[in-house]
């Protein structure tokens, strides 16, 4: 491998590449919350949640850099493969280029924008080691959903709040999870977690609720088969793992349990989708999750 492959190797490692197929569901999910088929605002959304996800992404390990020289010096900053202040710069020209791109889609959706990097980065500079960082990071992906529902519309709908509400609790279980990935020992998160995906799979594989004057045209058969179908799978790739981890908490499986709750969020945006009434931008979401697994086995939120 030539340096340049490798630097280019320890970049994908820093930014967590394959966790990017976890990011476009949101905006569509909110897009199909509020009735609209995907249109420029959706895509423009994409792309500033893309862009703010790697920030925080790279935030994180310079935020962490010294705990990660201990507990992971495999990971680029400590290896010495990527410099500090290269990260730094990266997580702000990311902020910078994610806000830009959410104020082209209008006013709301900056505003969304706006409240999303503020919460990215107070999460990774001061409330990940607190009580309040898994909810913050909850407040993250729910706030990400809102953001592709005012991209899309123009307007911040309540209507997208169920389904940033659905995303952020699985988030909230996700990351209570990831705070023991190193260390293992803990049985209480990955329990909490499996009931929460019971519970969660539960509400969303019911028969679809489509938002009052939604505009995309959806079959209810299709529609209610789609969404009971990626419920289904939903369930399927979080849930076991969850219950190894909780069986016996070690690193390693508690780690695996990290990877499959943020694998899994691909076909939960996928049924809410479906729910919306779009099976087909649904189906759409659905095909990055075999994507996000291929190239990447497991992934971290810490």
């Amino acid at each position: 491998m030539t340096g340049r492959s490798q630097h280019l190797r320890a970049w994908a490692e820093l930014l967590r590449l394959p966790a990017l197929f976890t990011v476009p569901g949101d905006a569509l999910a909110g897009a199909s919350a509020v009735g609209l088929r995907p249109g420029r605002g959706t895509f423009l959304a994409i792309g500033s949640s893309l862009c703010l996800y790697e920030a925080g992404m790279a935030l994180n390990d310079w935020a962490d850099r010294a705990e990660d020289a201990v507990d992971r010096p495999h990971r680029p900053l400590p290896s010495g493969r990527i410099r500090p202040a290269a990260a730094l710069a990266a997580a702000g020209g990311l902020t910078a280029a994610g806000l830009a791109l959410a104020a082209r889609a209008g006013r709301p959706a900056a505003l969304a924008a706006g409240t999303l990097a503020a919460t990215v980065w107070a999460y990774d500079l001061g409330l990940k080691k607190t009580p309040a960082g898994p909810v913050a990071m909850a407040a993250a992906r729910g706030l990400d959903v809102l953001l592709g529902a005012a991209a899309t519309s123009g307007r911040l709908y309540r209507a997208a709040l169920p389904a940033a509400t659905t995303l952020a609790a699985h988030t909230l279980a996700v990351t209570a999870v990831s705070r023991n990935e190193t260390q293992g020992g803990d049985v209480k998160a990955p329990l909490g977690a499996l009931a929460a995906t019971l519970a969660l799979t539960r509400i969303t594989g019911r028969a679809p609720r489509l938002p009052a004057g939604r505009r995309v045209a959806a079959a209810p058969g299709l529609s209610g088969t789609t969404t009971a179908a990626l419920a289904a799978a939903y369930a399927a790739t979080a849930a076991r793992p969850y219950f190894h981890a909780a069986l016996n908490p070690s690193p390693p499986l508690t780690q695996r349990a990290v990877g499959g709750g943020i694998r899994a969020m691909i076909p939960l945006q996928a049924a809410l989708t479906a729910r919306a009434g779009a099976p087909r931008t649904a189906l759409i979401t659905a095909a990055l999750a075999p994507l996000a697994r291929r190239i990447a086995p497991k992934v971290s939120v810490t």
